[in-house]
């Protein structure tokens, strides 16, 4: 039979297909500018054709957002798997802290500053990054409604997510986004915990 190749090797080699797109897609805007490289442009480069561009990427900007599902399952996991006695503002905190820290250990401090630079003056890519830490929302704010026991989000979590995933892209705004995310948490710690305690079901 043709198709028998397992499905963990096929999404795998997918996210590679991918990745690689991003990759080169990523460092031709970082020399020539975002607008000044096309779709097609980008496929010769990576050797794909612009149809299998599109059918990674639905537009352009998302050509730079390479982990956009992955980091929200990442989020929703920090909360999640948080180890026992650790409250979710600390995991996100921690997880927060992690992926700064992680992206400075592959790319280094100065090629990152240079990718959040061009992110934030590119206002394309920008409001694509704003609107896809958003779309995370609802997602966290159900996984923190589920492990406080409650059938649905209140309003004070949904708050609280919001304010999260806006920190997040206040900190992208930021050379020193460790500092900008202490910052961000010395704020949210005040206040956070007492509503997250307040809203915990308690075992009988």
């Amino acid at each position: 039979m043709a198709d028998t190749e397992p499905l963990g090797r096929r999404e795998r080699k997918k996210a590679a297909t991918r990745k690689a797109i991003s990759d080169v897609a990523t460092m031709m805007f970082l020399e020539r500018g975002f607008d000044n490289v096309s779709i097609r442009e980008v496929a010769d480069a990576a050797d794909v054709s612009p149809t299998t561009v599109f059918a990674h990427f639905p537009q352009k900007e998302a050509l730079v957002f390479d982990e956009d599902d992955e980091q929200r399952d990442r989020l929703v996991g920090a909360v999640r798997e948080r180890p026992a006695g650790v409250t979710i503002n600390q995991a996100i905190h921690d997880f927060y802290a992690a992926e700064i820290r992680a992206n400075v250990d592959e790319h280094g401090n100065d090629v990152t500053r240079i990718f959040i630079r061009f992110l934030n003056e590119t206002p394309a890519l920008s409001d694509y990054a704003a609107k896809m830490w958003l779309r995370h929302e609802d997602a966290l704010s159900e996984a923190i409604a589920d492990e406080l026991g409650l059938v649905e989000p209140t309003a004070e979590i949904r708050v609280y997510s919001r304010f999260v995933l806006q920190l997040q892209l206040l900190v992208n705004d930021n050379d020193d986004q460790l500092a900008t995310l202490e910052a961000g948490f010395v704020v949210l710690d005040g206040g956070w915990d007492r509503i997250e305690k307040r809203l915990a079901v308690t075992e009988e």
